[in-house]
């Protein structure tokens, strides 16, 4: 087993699972209508302030008011493109399930409600053979989620970066930092949330939040009262934070009063998940990140150590370029290593990701 201090603090008697990562992250748009100041938007450039542009150097600052923090460092040498439901998507969906046994797409963006074809892309995937799922800020849930549960969906994670005006506003570009705009955005979401349960029909939905340090506590707790028992909330921690985020994660358990009942492991990314129960018996989930690494791909990359490398070895991205390719992506920090689809599929590094997938499983069940 591998070690993590999260890991370290539950009884042995707590059960195990642990399963195969088979889900491909596609990112269908680049649009948002917020400007955190954390976001990575998967890696790539902010389209809207780079028009014109097909090779780097990118703009890193533009009038969108949007980031993609690693933009500087990760060798990005395209802008992506909306995903369209064409057969080249389909194409691109059927080569990369049958090289890697996928069967789950989680639809990211930018905020993926604002593409005007999510339904019939989510149809296409659920017809390709994929369980169908999308993160997003909720900005959007109004108008789309009741045609996007028609298409297919099967789950929905709602990312919350603030449970009041002044929380959320303080995460965005400066200019953005608006408590009108902030309490806009709130309302959104709100409605969105309540739009998902009042659909359920077998659509998850659930709440993401981050807690960076013990100042961030408060807000889960706010959105544990807040919402209905049947929103899921998961937590996350922050790898910018280290011990700090570790040290809340452990604040809010003790204050919850929250029971261990379960390990997650996913063999072959580095994402994990400890499932809890609260007296009254809601659950949580906390995600964490273990320090998985492609064996041959990410030695000798100048992020591979415990600081550097924020997110290890996460999985297999999607995009789309301007010009209609299809590119795999293995890391936000190291985009210059995508492939376009067809020489991914036949590249060293696809068998180093179905090599290492079947070893973690070995180690982690041994």
């Amino acid at each position: 087993m591998f070690q993590h201090r999260a890991l370290q603090q539950i009884d042995s008697d707590v059960p195990v699972r642990v399963s195969m990562d088979r889900t491909l992250r596609v990112k269908v748009i680049d649009s948002c209508g917020m400007t955190c100041t954390f976001c990575h938007n998967e890696g790539t450039p902010v389209s809207a302030d780079n028009h014109g542009r097909r090779s780097a150097p990118f703009s890193s600052a533009g009038r969108s008011g949007r980031v993609s923090i690693y933009l500087g460092t990760n060798g990005a040498s395209f802008v992506t493109a909306p995903v369209m439901p064409d057969e080249a998507f389909r194409a691109a969906l059927a080569q990369l399930r049958d090289a890697l046994g996928f069967d789950e797409v989680h639809l990211t963006g930018g905020e993926p409600t604002l593409h005007p074809r999510l339904p019939q892309i989510i149809s296409l995937a659920k017809d390709a053979g994929y369980k169908a799922s999308i993160t997003s800020n909720g900005e959007n849930g109004a108008r789309a989620l009741p045609e996007c549960v028609r298409g297919g969906l099967d789950h929905i994670n709602f990312s919350i970066f603030g449970t009041t005006t002044g929380e959320l506003a303080q995460v965005q570009g400066t200019p953005y930092r608006s408590r009108q705009r902030a309490a806009r955005k709130i309302t959104a979401l709100d409605e969105s949330i309540r739009l998902a349960l009042a659909l359920a029909l077998g659509t998850g939905a659930r709440a993401n939040i981050v807690i960076p340090d013990h100042t961030h506590v408060r807000r889960v707790h706010r959105l544990l009262e807040k919402y209905s028992p049947r929103l899921s909330v998961r937590v996350l921690t922050s790898l910018a934070d280290g011990d700090a985020s570790l040290d809340a994660v452990d604040q809010l358990l003790k204050e919850l009063d929250a029971q261990p009942e379960a390990i997650r492991l996913i063999a072959g990314t580095s994402g994990f998940r400890i499932a809890y129960r609260l007296p009254n018996g809601r659950p949580l989930l906390v995600k964490h990140i273990r320090p998985l690494r492609l064996p041959e791909t990410c030695t000798g990359c100048r992020f591979n150590n415990s600081t550097d490398c924020q997110e290890g070895y996460y999985g297999v991205r999607l995009y789309r370029d301007p010009h209609g390719t299809f590119h795999v992506g293995v890391c936000i920090q190291r985009m210059d290593l995508c492939l376009p689809v067809e020489e991914f599929v036949g590249s060293e590094m696809c068998a180093e990701i179905r090599k290492m997938r079947e070893q973690d499983l070995h180690d982690l069940t041994a």
